[in-house]
């Protein structure tokens, strides 16, 4: 969400809130730890913003889809869409090479936690999960033709 710009109008609460929704609903999982809720909680955040681009995408090609509530809170550029739906399609690439620094570049640029945070739920030393991270951002900027910008 820092990396939009300062006259966007998306709202993190909102987001927030469906992530929440979301996780509640989910009555099987019992959290090891608090990395481990937050981990879930960027994986979810993930794929509600994810979705929202899809949905995005779908109405700018006159899909006629009825919005989404979540669609009344939280607007994304048709840029930032287009770029979300670029990341996330690499970040699944690169998650099939390479698992856990898939998981590193989800938990870092969608969950938003530092580095000594995201070591915690792969159980990696910080100067691991910080290589990881790099080439993370090395290997998607490579796929996406560097469209990530300065925020990755």
């Amino acid at each position: 969400m820092r990396r939009e710009r300062p006259d966007h109008t998306l709202q993190t609460t909102a987001l927030v809130h469906e992530a929440y929704l979301r996780l509640v609903g989910q009555r099987n999982i019992r959290w090891q730890t608090r990395i481990h809720f937050f981990a879930a909680a960027a994986q979810v955040m993930r794929h509600i913003l994810v979705d929202h681009a899809r949905g995005r995408r779908r109405a700018k090609r006159g899909d006629g889809m009825p919005e989404l509530s979540l669609d009344e809170a939280v607007v994304l550029s048709d840029q930032r869409a287009d770029e979300l739906l670029a990341v996330n399609d690499a970040l699944m690439s690169l998650t099939a090479d390479d698992p856990r620094k898939g998981r590193v570049f989800e938990l870092r640029y969608f969950g938003g936690m530092s580095v000594d945070e995201a070591a915690e739920a792969p159980k990696v030393s910080p100067a691991t999960l910080a290589r990881d991270w790099r080439m993370a951002k090395s290997w998607l900027r490579r796929e996406m033709g560097d469209r990530l910008g300065d925020g990755a």
